[in-house]
């Protein structure tokens, strides 16, 4: 029979093993090392100790980050309400934790300006893991904020780096190539791709080859040639899930590039679309509803009802979540529009706003 003192001899081992656990949790999220991730998380969620454990709170906003990186964006947001009620029992490091939890949440319902007012507010000095730079980086890029995106993404990259998280440093080191426009027509963009490539076939990564074949697609569409864009954004493609989101932005890139180019006869690249839109009403992504909807006017040649949708429907759309790209390259087709149709009050209005930006 155990005496008392045994018995809280023990409870004191299992309370410190569960604190290891949280910590491990934490570094496997930060690694995004998903098998450890995952085994860690169903090992907590069967300790009945993790009550009275005084990182309780922590392991709170990690689960929120886990349920995060598995898309479960209800189930997150539901811990962390909970948790932001009680904001004022949360140390220092929890504080900014919770901060940085939300600020991931906003990036996955891609509202990129309230993620960045967010992640900004973090204490770096009583938060000590710079990985949220990486993610301020994206949100930058989203809108596109080149400077401030590769700043935060260099930061981000030394701190993979001086974790030896090889995979993030590839992340990093992708979102601080597509910051820098190279337009003196040589291939030096072309060739930090294509090292990528290599980086990720070496540490066989095929998620993040597909982002980089991406990223390289959009570069080759950037330069206007189009055949090398379809190239590899059919490429990155063939590495995604069809179902996805990442999915989609392939393939409305490879659907833009076939168009401009004129490499594919329009009944195909509609066929194209139209299982792009079945896909993304799917998987309930409004972006790609809206720029699938859009591809579709445009390929059908319907002019009218593809400016009146992307005025009344998609930009207001853009605009809420801050897709900066996508409200610029918008407004430039719908001042082209209105100039072009004598509207003339509304091509003023659009000019106004090209060149105060």
């Amino acid at each position: 029979m155990q005496t008392p003192r045994n018995k809280y001899g023990d409870r004191k081992k299992k309370l410190l093993r569960v604190k290891q656990q949280i910590f491990k949790l934490h570094e496997a999220i930060i690694m995004q090392s998903f098998k450890d991730m995952s085994q860690i998380y169903c090992e907590l969620e069967q300790e009945e100790l993790i009550e009275i454990s005084e990182y309780f709170y922590m392991y709170q906003l990690l689960r929120a980050r886990f349920l995060l990186m598995n898309q479960k964006c209800y189930e997150a947001y539901k811990i962390i309400k909970k948790i932001q009620k009680i904001d004022n029992k949360l140390t220092s490091f929890e504080s900014n934790l919770l901060k940085h939890v939300l600020g991931s949440y906003y990036l996955e319902k891609q509202e990129y300006v309230t993620a960045i007012e967010t992640l900004k507010t973090i204490q770096i000095q009583n938060y000590n893991n710079p990985e949220y730079y990486y993610h301020l980086a994206i949100a930058y890029h989203t809108i596109q904020s080149p400077v401030l995106a590769y700043y935060y993404a260099e930061k981000s990259h030394h701190f993979f780096q001086d974790i030896n998280n090889y995979l993030r440093v590839i992340d990093a080191e992708m979102l601080m190539i597509i910051q820098v426009e190279d337009d003196d027509g040589n291939d030096e963009i072309i060739n930090r791709y294509n090292k990528l490539i290599i980086s990720c076939e070496l540490c066989n990564a095929p998620e993040r080859k597909a982002k980089v074949l991406h990223n390289l697609a959009a570069e080759y569409y950037r330069r206007k040639d189009y055949e090398q864009a379809c190239k590899y954004y059919k490429e990155s493609m063939s590495l995604k899930k069809l179902d996805s989101p990442v999915y989609l932005l392939s393939l409305e890139g490879f659907i833009r590039s076939s168009f401009d180019g004129n490499l594919m006869a329009n009944d195909q690249l509609i066929q194209h679309a139209e299982n792009g839109l079945t896909i993304a009403i799917r998987i309930k992504q409004l972006l790609y509803i809206h720029l699938f909807k859009l591809l579709l006017y445009l390929l059908k040649s319907k002019e009218k009802e593809y400016h009146q949708y992307l005025f009344n429907k998609a930009l207001p759309m853009f605009i809420k979540s801050g897709y900066t790209y996508l409200i610029k390259r918008s407004k430039k087709e719908l001042f082209h529009y209105y100039a072009n149709n004598n509207l003339q009050d509304k091509a003023l209005e659009m000019a106004n706003f090209l060149i105060n930006t």
